[in-house]
């Protein structure tokens, strides 16, 4: 074996001989060559982050990126004495208004896998960067603010107004005559809503008498009798009655159309919560679904007419969850199934007795 290393050691030492990097320099003498007449050295420069080598270096740089922001920011709020914030002054601030972009999104721009954590811990830093947005912006800091909004705004949809203004609720609207028009819907039933107020008459004012204790009137009448007219006889106005608050519901009243006691209380639900019987009148015209679904359509409209009407009473309302849909459906039927669980009852033929 040493024979045979022996001879490759001398049959390559010629071509080793002959390489540039084989032949000693000075390091004195190395000063004055540039990098680019050192063949010998590698011509491959040092990565930009540190996060190079772990295979998800564009994500780890985010993150890091995403915490010094955090602790810079942390520090300019407790400096200006904005942190930490009292719990009711936590309250006062306005809820989040961000979209972030999807774990699709993220993964087709940085062009790597991303598992659900990873995404997760990624926008708890960002809720926590937007926590501190909120807070600059309610405290009139605005270079703070600009800055935070530059770093969020390259993890947000770029459609993020249109995303917004779509959730938002469509504000109730009034026509010549005061009346809303709103439309409720409980499982497949929809009801169209038209309430207004209430026409109460005017006060009549009180008729002042004179020292005989005659009023104006008395005291014209004799001299009416004088005159042509003396033989029209005056009839005094009179007061106009109003009801109270009239529900219609298909051209029918509310007792007419609810016969059971339970639908009849579900739509008048929301005058009892925000304490306004009396005080509207109630056109529907309602379509598909039983009672219990048409009851709870009309509901819906209506408290939204209230809602519309009083604003002040709108927290009582949503409190009450009178305000959103009840999103509760029936299941639909299940292929071999009765229904949507229940099985179809089979006979057993080893039970019955031969004859």
């Amino acid at each position: 074996m040493n024979v045979v290393r022996n001879a490759v050691h001398n049959a390559l030492r010629p071509a080793l001989r002959s390489r540039p990097y084989a032949t000693y320099v000075p390091p004195a003498s190395l000063k004055e060559v540039g990098p680019g007449q050192r063949p010998w050295l590698s011509s491959r420069q040092p990565p930009e982050s540190p996060n190079f080598y772990t295979g998800r270096a564009e994500y780890y740089d985010s993150l890091n990126d995403l915490e010094t922001s955090i602790q810079h920011t942390r520090a300019a709020l407790t400096s200006l004495q904005l942190l930490p914030l009292p719990a009711f002054a936590r309250a006062a601030i306005p809820p989040a208004q961000h979209v972030w972009q999807t774990k699709q999104d993220i993964i087709q721009r940085m062009r790597m896998t991303l598992s659900t954590t990873r995404y997760r811990r990624l926008i708890k830093l960002l809720n926590q960067l937007d926590q501190y947005r909120r807070i600059a912006d309610v405290a009139g800091v605005d270079v703070l603010t600009e800055r935070i909004e530059g770093v969020l705004s390259v993890f947000e949809k770029p459609n993020k107004e249109a995303i917004l203004a779509h959730g938002k609720k469509k504000p109730v609207a009034f026509d010549d005559y005061g009346r809303t028009y709103t439309i409720g819907r409980r499982k497949t039933s929809t009801a169209r809503v038209w309430t207004i107020a209430v026409q109460r008459p005017p006060e009549e004012p009180v008729e002042e008498q004179n020292a005989d204790g005659q009023t104006a009137d008395e005291e014209v009448l004799p001299q009416m009798e004088s005159t042509v007219v003396s033989a029209i006889e005056y009839i005094p106005p009179k007061p106009v009655k109003v009801t109270s608050t009239n529900i219609v519901i298909n051209n029918r009243p509310l007792v007419e159309y609810f016969p059971q006691l339970a639908d009849r209380e579900r739509v008048i639900l929301p005058f009892k919560i925000a304490g306004l019987v009396g005080a509207y009148n109630v056109f529907s015209i309602v379509r598909g679904g039983g009672s219990t679904g048409q009851s709870g359509a009309i509901s819906l409209g209506i408290a939204k007419a209230l809602a519309a009407h009083v604003p002040d009473v709108e927290p009582l309302l949503q409190k009450a969850k009178l305000l959103r849909r009840d999103p509760r459906m029936v299941e639909r039927k299940k292929t071999n199934r009765r229904k949507a669980r229940a099985a179809v009852r089979r006979p057993c033929f080893h039970r019955l007795r031969r004859y």
